[in-house]
């Protein structure tokens, strides 16, 4: 070992050369004999580092200390060329150490050579090749020696080049069995595996910390929410994904798929903040524990409450607010209209209200095309009016009083029995009306509190302005109409707005006292469906949940994961934009320099609607919406709503006529009677008579009038619907 490593020893200082051309001592540590080389130490910038050297760099830069006499060796020439081509693997500086070693050249050339064949090892190569002629050729067996120890005298640097290609093929072998792992996971026939992978490794980067029973519930005048479903048996059917990521109890992220001009695929992150945020596992118990259980004791205290469920036809709204369904039949015992029964029979058997003497009643109706009807009275036709106090009234409703829950259950399999419904390709049974079931609080006949449970009616239809069915058509507009005043009086309340356009809709003219006074509270319940197909849908959601409120969001509000992963924050796009509807701009100016306007003067002449607090109010309406409502959607509205409006006149006239022709046959039976004596008077009867038909002309003419105004509003109405067209989301 000795002859090895010549004068060097543990404790040693000797001279070093570092990979940046610095020279300095450092400590010998140890001797390796295994791979002939040392480990040294030393101090730089108060920390102690080390390296790993071979004894060729060490005796080259200290010849001092390199072995007095070599290894005892005959001389022997160098490998042939065509050997030296055959073990290429072996570093050439190697080979020509050993070679220089058998010759035993003066310590100073052959640091010298070290220093040569380090910098330029082709040219030493080339000039070590030919061999002595005195050398006699060398054996089998020293030839085989030699090898080995050459091989043995690899250098640091090839270790660690071999060291890392294992270290590569190893990673690829794993990499290889993770993907097929994968591939037996998941079915690659899916046609959307490209994309469900991107959501599972953006998914894989979050750090999720979702709502629990445990986090505490905040007071908000406004509370706003959103609740996501599981994927649905048509869905699971379908293979759809679920692009809907919860990491957090007030965060929720969209992920759209988007494709890129040349086809690539990738996601949109869109991230939205609420107040809270309930996944697919959360139940109503637990929704109703942070939305509408706070309101509870706002009744208690003289004050209006009302919960909202908003979404596209089958996310979930009738099951959150009426209860878990089993095919057709529902347990309304387990959704927010019993639960908040239940605590209010709770709440007060408590002293402080038991003293009060408090009498609970119940409504139900629905709100369908503008129309009201009563559920819990065969669905009876309402009218909504304002008294002398402008405060609105229901006309006919019929308030039922409760004494328990279960009275309360039986109210509502009643009402949702005759609600209105119809089938939809999202679902069997779609609601296509607002149910509002109503909590009243009375104390010695007059009105304590109020609580309003409203399951709103599915958002998409109301895109469905420019549909081919008038009935559908109108349907949408009413919706789209009652679902942006809803928003303007729910923003209104939160900013102490001096004035609610809650006129616009029939919706919220009914919840107008809900609306007004400091002690009113709202919450909102946004369900969005999973689904990939839905995604549009859910973006107009979220959106119009997120205009409610306004809330921000900064990418420090992502759980991101602290190990980083396959998401990252510049990926995050906010977007908080609500879809709108427009016409085309020629057809635009048709509609308004044409008959349309024309008509309108008209019917504000024989009407009178011309200046109706409705239409005021339909217009501040779209005047804080000019993003979301073009002034071509806006004329549509207005007709529909003047059509609303001359229907429910014709109607009653009708009506009217009908009562008054039910008296004119009573008169003229009279007349009748009278001719049958044999002296009548000829002259009384023809005077009566005329008198009876000029009533009827006049009254009859007057309706025939007033119809055929309608049909005409109705042929004005089915044209400007024509020019409307869905338009498309800004880019983001």
């Amino acid at each position: 070992m000795a002859g090895i490593f010549g004068k060097i020893f543990v404790g040693i200082y000797v001279e070093i050369k570092r990979s940046d051309g610095r020279i300095h001592q450092a400590m010998v540590t140890s001797l390796h004999e295994d791979n002939d080389s040392v480990t040294v130490e030393w101090i730089e910038n108060g920390d102690t580092k080390g390296k790993e050297i071979d004894l060729e760099s060490v005796f080259a830069m200290n010849p001092d200390v390199a072995p007095d006499e070599e290894i005892p060796q005959s001389p022997e020439p160098p490998l042939p060329p065509s050997n030296a081509a055959k073990t290429s693997k072996l570093p050439k500086t190697k080979r020509v150490t050993a070679v220089s070693k058998a010759e035993n050249p003066p310590r100073e050339n052959r640091a010298a050579a070290v220093g040569t064949t380090r910098a330029r090892p082709s040219q030493h190569s080339q000039a070590a090749e030919p061999p002595p002629p005195a050398i006699a050729p060398q054996s089998a067996l020293t030839q085989t020696l030699l090898q080995q120890q050459n091989a043995r005298k690899k250098s640091n640097c090839v270790k660690e080049v071999e060291k890392l290609q294992e270290k590569r093929e190893k990673r690829r072998l794993q990499q290889q069995e993770l993907r097929e792992k994968r591939a037996q996971e998941v079915d690659v026939q899916l046609p959307n595996y490209e994309i469900m992978c991107m959501i599972r490794d953006f998914r894989a980067s979050l750090d999720y910390r979702p709502l629990t029973g445990n986090d505490l519930i905040e007071e908000h005048r406004i509370c706003v929410c959103v609740r996501a479903r599981p994927l649905n048996k048509k869905e699971l059917t379908t293979k759809d994904l679920d692009v809907i990521t919860i990491p957090s109890k007030d965060v929720v992220m969209v992920h759209e798929p988007k494709q890129k001009v040349d086809l690539t695929r990738y996601l949109e992150n869109q991230t939205f903040r609420f107040d809270y945020a309930f996944d697919e596992n959360s139940t109503n118990e637990m929704v109703y524990r942070f939305t509408a259980q706070p309101l509870v004791e706002t009744i208690f205290e003289r004050g209006m409450a009302t919960c909202f469920a908003y979404g596209q036809t089958g996310s979930g709204k009738t099951h959150t607010m009426g209860g878990d369904f089993s095919g057709k039949n529902q347990d309304c015992s387990k959704g927010i209209y019993a639960l908040s029964a239940r605590d209010v029979f709770l709440m007060i058997k408590k002293p402080n209200y038991k003293k009060l003497d408090l009498q609970i009643f119940a409504t139900f109706f629905e709100i369908y095309s503008g129309k009201v009807f009563d559920l819990l009275n065969r669905k009876a036709k309402l009218r909504v009016l304002e008294d002398g106090k402008q405060q609105v009234q229901v006309v006919g409703l019929q308030e039922k009083e409760v004494k328990c829950t279960e009275d309360v259950l039986k109210l509502i399999e009643v009402g949702n029995s005759c609600r209105t419904s119809g089938q939809t390709s999202a679902n069997a049974h779609s609601s296509r009306s607002h149910a509002v079931f109503q909590i009243i609080l009375r104390r010695r006949g007059k009105m304590h509190g109020k609580f309003s449970l409203i399951d709103l009616a599915g958002n998409e239809r109301g895109a469905d302005t420019s549909s081919a069915d008038r009935q559908t058509r109108l349907e949408g507009a009413e919706i789209n109409k009652s679902l942006l005043a809803l928003k303007e009086c729910i923003r209104a309340l939160g900013l102490n707005k001096p004035h609610t356009p809650f006129r616009a809709s029939k919706l919220t003219q009914v919840l107008r006292d809900s609306f007004i006074g400091e002690n009113s509270r709202t919450c909102m319940i946004a369900t969005i469906s999973p689904g990939m197909a839905s995604c549009e849908n859910t973006l107009n959601t979220l959106r119009y949940a997120n205009r409610v409120k306004e809330f921000g969001i900064s990418p420090s509000d992502i759980p991101f994961s602290q190990s980083g992963g396959g998401g990252s924050r510049s990926e995050l796009s906010p977007s908080y934009e609500v879809k709108g509807l427009t016409v085309d701009p020629e057809a635009e100016m048709d509609i308004l320099q044409g008959g349309h306007a024309n008509q309108l003067e008209v019917l504000e002449a024989q009407w009178g609607v011309g200046s109706s607090p409705q239409r005021d109010d339909l217009k501040l309406l779209c005047e804080q919406n000019e993003e979301e409502v073009s002034p071509q959607l806006f004329t549509f509205h207005e007709a529909v709503s003047q059509l609303v409006e001359m229907e429910e006149q014709v109607l009653e006239d009708h009506r009217a006529v009908f009562q008054e022709s039910i008296r004119w046959l009573e008169d003229e039976k009279v007349l009748l009677e009278m001719t049958e004596e044999v002296d009548y008077d000829v002259e009384s009867f023809a005077t009566q008579l005329e008198q009876i038909l000029d009533q009827k002309i006049d009254i009859l003419t007057e309706l025939r009038d007033k119809v055929k105004s309608f049909r005409s509003t109705l042929q004005e109405e089915e044209q400007a619907s024509k020019q409307i067209t869905p338009k498309r989301p800004r880019a983001l």
